[in-house]
């Protein structure tokens, strides 16, 4: 964000006629980069649908691409109507922003920064989705969607990127580094989804009434699960790249790290798995790839090339441990997005305190970063838990046993994603 105050203060007025085309050659070329990444985050969600389809089973495909392609629209509304003067908007006392809501009539930089920004709330809101698959009413889903876009998500954010327009977030002033949202952006999502599985429960028949133990339900397809873990690795670079805000040379080591700390996350679900005698699954090791995007995203800017590469392995291992933890308890994510996004996220923001290029393990700034790490999750899940028990309460959270049974494709939708197999269903009401 280094070039913003020159485009807000005016200072191209009075500079000599060369100076003043530099400054619009390079705010052109800002543009165009930033636009380009916004875009690559947006292709993100494809990513995110295809996977979380591909994990869910082939009766609740077209819910699970719906939540993910309402996550998109929804998000985009809300945040432009609340979220982005909350968490951009003069920010006098260092919590929420107060002006810039329902942004029109500004400086052509202020449209391409909403833009951006859109992309992460969109991100933020997904996350909850593939957590909640197959078993959240539709309707309620979007109710909490539109509350995480438009409020959970960007106070928080204020806390650390705020105050655009004036003022800082109070986490930014104590020295919080999350470069491009490890926690703003992940963690927050992962805790609003934990919430959500909390108040759901898990799916029917996921773990055995007598014993506890844990059934597997697999996903019905891997081919999407993987060509989904692609896409949001290719989307990744606009996601950490983009953060610049500027077409810097910069954006060379963002993306090396970005890369190194992706594969280093396979490899970490990879040995994990081998030391501990668990399956290596292909799901677990795009999963550990994307633990390794998500550890990676907060120190991206700030580390040296072999510190992403341990950031991303020990985020790979980390997304395999959480799983079986969440197994352990109970706690049905169909997706694992809570210890991808969540526990990985954690670790993420730990390391770029703790690898800050030129001041390596500095207490002060990893007590910083934990501060940031729970205020976090003291912010996001209780509020999570309130937005969806008062959903619960109110028009129902969860399908009923008969509905999750048939599939949410027809109780919600009433249409399937595959109809050669479903001939005899009947999809509309009679």
């Amino acid at each position: 964000m280094r070039r913003l105050a020159l485009v807000f203060t005016g200072c191209l007025i009075g500079l000599p006629a060369q100076a003043e085309e530099s400054v619009v050659s390079t705010l052109a070329a800002d543009t165009i980069w930033v636009v380009t990444a916004a875009a690559l985050v947006f292709f993100m969600q494809a990513g995110f649908a295809l996977l979380e389809a591909g994990m869910s089973r082939a009766k609740n495909s077209v819910n699970v691409m719906m939540k993910n392609y309402m996550d998109v629209c929804l998000g985009t509304l809300m945040f432009w109507l609340v979220g982005y003067g909350l968490m951009f908007g003069n920010n006098v006392t260092g919590y929420f922003g107060t002006s810039h809501f329902m942004m029109s009539d500004v400086e052509p930089w202020d449209y391409t920064v909403l833009l951006f920004q859109t992309m992460f709330a969109a991100t933020a809101v997904t996350i909850c989705s593939g957590s909640m698959a197959e078993r959240t009413r539709y309707d309620a889903y979007l109710v909490a969607s539109a509350v995480i876009a438009a409020f959970i998500y960007p106070v928080f954010g204020s806390w650390v990127w705020g105050g655009l327009y004036g003022g800082a977030g109070w986490l930014a002033n104590m020295g919080f580094i999350d470069f491009a949202g490890s926690t703003v952006v992940h963690s927050i999502g992962a805790w609003c989804a934990l919430a959500g599985i909390i108040v759901l429960g898990p799916r029917t028949g996921r773990f055995s009434r007598d014993t506890g133990e844990a059934r597997n339900i697999p996903g019905h397809n891997l081919s999407l699960v993987a060509l989904g873990g692609f896409i949001l690795w290719l989307g990744w670079f606009g996601f950490n790249g983009g953060s610049t805000l500027a077409a810097t040379a910069d954006i060379g080591l963002i993306a090396l790290n970005t890369q190194l700390a992706a594969g280093a996350g396979a490899l970490g679900a990879l040995l994990f798995s081998r030391v501990f005698r668990v399956p290596i699954l292909l799901t677990a090791t795009v999963n550990g790839s994307i633990a390794g995007l998500v550890g990676i995203t907060a120190g991206c800017a700030s580390m040296e090339p072999q510190w992403a590469i341990l950031t991303g392995l020990i985020a790979g291992m980390i997304a395999v441990a959480g799983s079986l933890i969440m197994e352990r308890m109970k706690l049905d994510d169909v997706v694992g997005a809570v210890p991808v996004h969540g526990f990985a996220g954690v670790w993420g923001t730990l390391a770029a305190g703790m690898f800050v290029t030129g001041d390596l393990f500095n207490t002060h700034q990893v007590m910083v970063q934990l501060i940031g790490i729970v205020a976090a999750f003291v912010w996001a899940f209780p509020l999570s838990l309130l937005t969806f028990g008062l959903i619960r309460m109110t028009m129902g959270l969860r399908v009923t046993t008969a509905e999750e049974q048939q599939g949410l494709d027809v109780s919600e939708h009433y249409e399937v994603a595959y109809p050669e197999f479903h001939k005899d269903m009947t999809y509309f009401r009679q």
